[in-house]
């Protein structure tokens, strides 16, 4: 593969894995102490739970396991054996994963770095591929599931997820790393840190490299992460941190999910089962001289640098001041094919192997002058671009009162701009492509001009935009004001640790769409270029206490209520520039009761939990309408219902063996009905049943995803042997159950539908890890090996669709047609008892990597 025919020196210099804090983490083992956390984070913003004081679920992932056990998997996916989390790869692209936890998705999770929130200010959404580098630079990942301990105003439903990187203490070492793995799995890197001077200066610097491929057919990619981090520490009353990290990363997708039969067609071994690498969202272009070239039409391309200035000042022995200033400004977006040549889409292009004939498509296009007939005329491909400018600052006040008593007050300020437009990425053989969108030109606009997704963006200020005249589609920017203030009264004893915590936000909405015409009546209203912005208010109260009832024993409890304000997209809803009407906060109220037990050699937690979110409004995207019509659903009026119980153990037999456990059981179900209506990706109506708006009867219907599946039962069983010293075998089984199919807005639009439920699955994952010790102690050799699906247990992952085996394979079919009033069960079409028509997402087969570090 191109991507890594390059040297190693060459992959080496430019890098790819370690951390920041891997001087300090190549002497971490998975067992550390949580209290290591502790010495780090104590102050500033980051809220971290500690062991048996704060009333939350939580779960910690050291630096030590993330090095050990990640290989080529994403780096959510470790949270597997985490309660009530799911995480799988989505589609299969690289940094494509998705994550749900307690039956919430990504969204409704606040993620954080550093006590940073990194949720987009727009949409809620967390895009991992944007954040490929921290499993880099993370010395630990803390999950708090539930309301969380963070003092800030964000909607935490599901839960809290914090990477924190702080690494001002970090002692003088580096290391070199190399790892490979099926597909072309390539990762190098190097990370120095020079410990702290006499003068208080301490530096760490971290290069990388990774690229190759996924288990997925074409899903090619290439990343690099840079790290740099400066601390000063002038005095014992002030310490400095700046933080500067980057991603800069292309990769090719699996976005659109076959239909389960495409999966068993396109089998090239016709052997009646499912082909799971198969990637419909890819040809060839097969050139004179018979050289077949691969043409993606579905990728991903992001640069998200960041910058972190920390400011902890001691002011006195009671009371100590934290900021953060920080700034982002990121470049990127999602290409995917656009128009259509001679009536016809990409659909009908595609070949006897599944895949697109793009020698037709070159041929169609070429014979089109895009100046005449209407537009769109020609088959492109286009990139959405999604860019941002943000910058804020957190401050947090705390002040101890007595040995009991302590309170914090602070601010949490954001200001967000969003970039987001159409640009050509591939001509596909055109000449141009005609656009009639922007309705500020006096004719049609033909473009010309290409984008290429693998050119990589460096500038750490994230850089200009493509000029007006290149941009298609649409053109719309999206304007965020946020300021919020927070406070917090906790009492602490030997015993009892309890607190109350307040927040009050307001967030402004402005859209701004440089297509639309000054003067346009948009649902009988005369719109603007701009809207102004629209103001709305929010809150959140909570409260929980921790009891110790002596050393091996405690119980918790927290309860909280959210008013949480809507996202962008439902202020102005259908891509317009018009106030929803209806518009209205979300109510969300949890309840949380736990145990815990601890002994020196055991630890087990017990934990029930009930969270209602009414008023709830989410938009559906790449909704496939049938016809070659894609486009969105927009859901409101929405209520769920989730509650369930978790628990989790580590059992440490001896210093040969540990076994840990997890079992989490949930029952999410909407209450309630709710109303959808349908749109074209060009916001045009698509009518159901002579309508654009229709009931969605979803009154105890299990919940599932917007794109990808929810599960309400999962397990895990581990083990770590230490045969030797320096030895570490270890291995993961998973199971995951009454797993539910995404929510299809066109199947519940008559009583009596249910969502689509999945097979469930077991998964096995082993390796192993051994440390050559050279005379200099400080200097050693680590080499490391996963397999993942060491069955190769063939799964589906995640459902888009509810298609039932009663179901009518094609219910526009007429009398005298061969397929008039068969069902998919009548007609064989079925795998485990699923329809075949249902769009899915298979989980990758046997997978593995190994890795050789030299730390020095």
């Amino acid at each position: 593969m191109k991507l890594i025919n390059k040297s190693i020196l060459t992959a080496v210099i430019t890098l790819s894995t370690a951390s920041v804090y891997y001087a300090q983490q190549v002497q971490d083992t998975a067992k550390a102490k949580s209290k290591d956390i502790e010495e780090v984070i104590l102050r500033g913003v980051t809220d971290i739970a500690k062991d048996r004081k704060t009333p939350v679920a939580v779960s910690t992932i050291k630096a030590a396991q993330i090095i050990e056990r990640q290989g080529n998997q994403e780096l959510v996916e470790l949270l597997n054996t985490t309660p009530s989390v799911y995480a799988t790869k989505g589609g299969g692209g690289f940094g494509d994963s998705q994550l749900t936890m307690r039956g919430f998705e990504s969204r409704n999770i606040a993620v954080m770095v550093n006590g940073m929130p990194v949720n987009d200010m727009e949409g809620g959404t967390v895009y991992m591929s944007n954040w490929t580098g921290l499993s880099d630079v993370t010395s630990t990942m803390q999950v708090q599931r539930g309301l969380g301990s963070s003092k800030l105003a964000i909607a935490s439903v599901g839960g809290t997820m914090n990477f924190l990187t702080r690494s001002a203490d970090m002692k003088q070492g580096g290391a070199v790393r190399l790892g490979i793995g099926n597909n072309d799995f390539l990762k190098t890197s190097f990370a120095y840190n020079t410990g702290k001077t006499e003068n208080g200066w301490a530096a760490s610097f971290l290069m990388a490299r990774q690229a190759g491929g996924t288990y997925v057919q074409n899903t090619d990619y290439e990343s690099y992460t840079y790290f740099f981090a400066l601390g000063y520490q002038p005095s014992k009353k002030h310490n400095l941190q700046f933080m500067m990290t980057s991603s800069p990363q292309w990769h090719d997708q699996r976005s659109y999910a076959p239909a389960l039969g495409s999966y068993i067609y396109y089998n090239p071994d016709k052997d009646g089962t499912p082909y799971r690498p198969y990637n419909s969202d890819y040809g060839y272009y097969t050139s004179a001289d018979g050289r077949r070239t691969n043409i993606a039409n579905a990728m991903n391309y992001y640069s998200k640098p960041v910058m972190m200035l920390n400011w902890d000042w001691t002011i006195s022995d009671k009371s100590t001041l934290s900021t953060v200033a920080y700034m982002s400004n990121g470049r990127g977006g999602g290409a995917r094919n656009q128009g259509k040549v001679g009536g016809k889409g990409m659909q009908d292009f595609v070949d006897a192997e599944g895949h697109y004939n793009f020698n037709s498509i070159y041929a169609a296009n070429g014979v089109v002058t895009p100046a005449i007939g209407a537009a769109g005329n020609t088959l492109i491909r286009s990139s959405s671009v999604n860019s941002h400018n943000w910058y804020g600052i957190l401050m947090n006040f705390q002040h101890k009162i007595n040995d009991n008593w302590n309170f914090s007050v602070g601010t949490d300020d954001r200001y967000y701009y969003g970039y987001h437009y159409q640009v050509v990425s591939d001509l596909y053989g055109a000449k141009g492509y005609t656009d009639s969108f922007n309705k500020n030109l006096p004719t049609n606009n033909i473009v010309r001009n290409t984008y290429d997704y693998q050119k990589l963006n460096w500038n750490p200020f994230g850089g200009s935009n493509a000029p007006m005249e290149d941009r298609i589609a649409f053109s719309n920017d999206g304007e965020v004001l946020w300021y919020s203030g927070f406070g917090q009264v906790e009492y602490t004893s030997e015993k009892l640790t309890a607190y109350l915590q307040g927040s009050v936000s307001n967030q402004g909405y402005q859209r701004i769409d440089d297509f639309v015409k000054p003067g346009t009546v948009q649902q009988g209203q005369t719109v603007n270029r701009k809207t102004g912005f629209k103001n709305l208010f929010g809150y959140n109260i909570k409260g929980g206490a921790n009891y110790n009832i002596n050393n091996n024993h405690n119980v918790f409890a927290n309860v909280g209520y959210y008013s949480k304000q809507p996202l962008m997209n439902s202020v102005y809803p259908s891509n317009q520039q018009v106030v929803n009407p209806s518009l209205t906060n979300e109510k969300i109220f949890s309840v949380e009761l736990g145990y815990g037990f601890k002994t020196s050699n055991f630890n087990a937690k017990v934990n029930v939990y009930r969270t209602e979110w009414k008023d709830r409004w989410f938009r559906r995207g790449s909704v496939d309408f049938g016809n070659g019509i894609r486009g969105y659903s927009e859901i409101s009026g929405i209520t769920q219902l989730h509650q369930g119980i978790e628990a989790e153990a580590v059992y440490k037999v001896n210093r040969f063996l540990e076994l840990q456990g997890m079992y989490s059981w949930g029952d999410y179900k909407y209450k309630g009905n709710a109303s959808g209506s349908n749109f074209q990706d060009d916001n045009t109506p698509i009518a159901t049943n002579g309508s654009n708006t229709s009931t969605l009867y979803l009154d105890k219907v299990n919940v599932g995803g917007t794109n990808n599946s929810v599960p309400q039962t999962t397990a895990s069983l581990g083990a770590t042997i230490t045969p030797v010293t320096d030895l570490r075998i270890y291995g993961t089984w998973q199971y995951v159950g009454k797993v539910y199919s995404a929510m299809n807005v066109n199947d519940f639009t008559k009583p009596g539908n249910e969502a689509l439920k999945l097979p469930d699955f077991n998964l096995f994952n082993v390796g192993a890890s051994y440390k050559i010790k050279l005379k200099n102690e400080s200097q050693y050799f680590t080499i490391g090996v996963n397999v993942y699906n060491l069955f190769d247990t063939t799964y589906i992952q995640d459902g888009v669709t509810n298609i039932k085996t009663t179901d009518l394979i094609n219910p526009k079919a007429k009398a005298g047609d061969a397929d008039f009033g068969i069902t998919y069960e009548a007609a064989g079409r079925t795998y485990k008892g699923i329809a075949d028509g249902n769009r899915v997402f298979f989980g990758f087969g046997r997978t593995w990597s190994t890795t050789l570090s030299f730390n020095f």
